[in-house]
């Protein structure tokens, strides 16, 4: 585990087995649900001219890359701003909002939360097998027919008829700086209201209470209100403006998608993407504290880590990666070592770390356990992140990616002579 780093399809698709593996134990990497949906869309896709690949294929084998060490299934942004609009306060950065808690109290009446293992990660662990529910054809089929019947150049017609035209936007930071200046503007409250209600889909039977919470506040800036909805207003405001101001082409669908994953940006130390919209438009929304990286760099910095890491004798590779690597190898001229530098320096001073004794390993994993089989206590769901004695994700994570043992070996042959 390391900096929390958000990433798109294109970055997936890009890296081997081996590099995905290096990825997914140097950093957290979120998995957002658009992430998802578009992998799973990849079902309807015809087969390229002369590929002997199925859509299945192609499928299995972005799901064979997918992280499943430390990944974090992010909460739908739809979800988590209406809920930020009704008061509730939105995770920031360095917090991925995950979604089925279940709160409990162990044998010596602690209370904690165990996260069972997502959905998304039980997809991705069926897909690698080759397993599609028929659910999941329809899902990427309407999808896939959603993007087919989006008219962007409407919407770009409709941004022009209020003004915003390629002559007096210009660039992408002009773009972000007109559609956030609206956001944290006092002015008509209720059209941001409405546009959020609209784009968010809101239930009819929510909008009135949290028309009522807003003016009881006195309507402050929507950014201060409901701060992770005035981030999603922003995005859906710079979207439809840079349309108009042709900064972004309304003549591929597609695009939509990929401007969805600037929804999440604000729980992400890093967002690595290969996609050159990306390149361009996700800098206007990140903060000093984050970072955009191209794809291709990371890609290059993880493989020159595998195949350091490579040169491992068998017995090496055999203790598993927290054992053989700990923190990335190198200074700070590799990407990933400067990216744990500047968002995990703690973890990367060796110094500060202290191997624990195989009996101290034995009585943590004791103690989670406890949690992890401990009953439901609804009470405990009332409780602030503080209160909690533990917070339990539950992963089922495969001894051997590629060429690496992600655990020892020896402990996975302990499993497999008790099975």
């Amino acid at each position: 585990m390391g900096p929390i780093a958000l990433f798109d399809k294109s970055f997936l698709q890009s890296l081997t087995v081996d590099e995905s593996v290096w990825f997914d134990h140097f950093f957290m990497p979120v998995v957002c649900p658009i992430f998802f949906v578009e992998t799973l869309a990849d079902l309807t896709k015809q087969p390229r001219a002369g590929s002997t690949r199925t859509p299945q294929d192609e499928v299995r084998i972005l799901a064979d890359k997918s992280p499943v060490m430390s990944a974090a299934a992010c909460v739908h942004h739809m979800h988590l701003a209406i809920s930020n609009l009704l008061g509730h306060p939105a995770p920031h950065l360095g917090q991925v909002p995950l979604a089925g808690g279940r709160p409990v109290r162990n044998k010596d009446g602690k209370p904690g939360v165990v996260f069972d293992n997502s959905p998304e990660a039980e997809s991705f662990s069926r897909w690698q097998r080759g397993q599609f529910f028929e659910v999941e054809r329809d899902t990427a089929s309407s999808w896939r027919a959603m993007l087919a019947s989006l008219n962007l150049p409407e919407v770009a017609r409709g941004m022009r008829q209020l003004g915003i035209t390629p002559k007096n936007c210009k660039s992408v930071q002009e773009a972000y700086g007109i559609a956030a200046g609206l956001v944290h503007s006092r002015a008509q409250p209720e059209m941001q209201v409405g546009l959020l209600f609209s784009f968010l889909n809101v239930p009819t039977h929510l909008q009135g209470q949290i028309l009522h919470g807003w003016s009881s506040a006195g309507f402050p800036p929507l950014a201060s209100y409901a701060p992770f909805a005035a981030h999603v207003l922003t995005v859906e405001l710079f979207f439809q403006i840079a349309l108009a101001a042709n900064l972004i082409s309304a003549e591929r669908a597609s695009n939509r998608a990929d401007v969805a994953y600037l929804f999440y940006l604000p729980f992400c130390h890093i967002f690595v993407s290969g996609d050159k919209l990306h390149q361009r438009c996700a800098p206007a929304f990140l903060t000093k504290q984050q970072d955009f990286l191209w794809g291709p760099d990371l890609k290059a910095a993880l493989s020159a880590i595998n195949q350091q890491l490579s040169l491992a004798t068998d017995a090496e590779r055999e203790q598993g990666l927290h054992k053989l690597a700990p923190s990335p190898p190198g200074d700070a001229s590799s990407l990933v070592v400067a990216m744990w530098e500047k968002h995990y320096p703690m973890q990367k001073d060796k110094t500060l770390r202290t191997a624990l004794t195989p009996e101290a390993e034995r009585k943590l994993v004791e103690h989670l356990n406890t949690f992890a089989k401990a009953p439901e206590a609804p009470e405990v769901a009332l409780f602030p992140v503080d209160a909690l004695e533990s917070v339990a994700i539950e992963r089922h994570v495969p001894p051997k990616r590629g060429s690496w043992w992600v655990i020892p070996k020896a402990v996975a042959d302990k499993e497999l002579e008790r099975e």
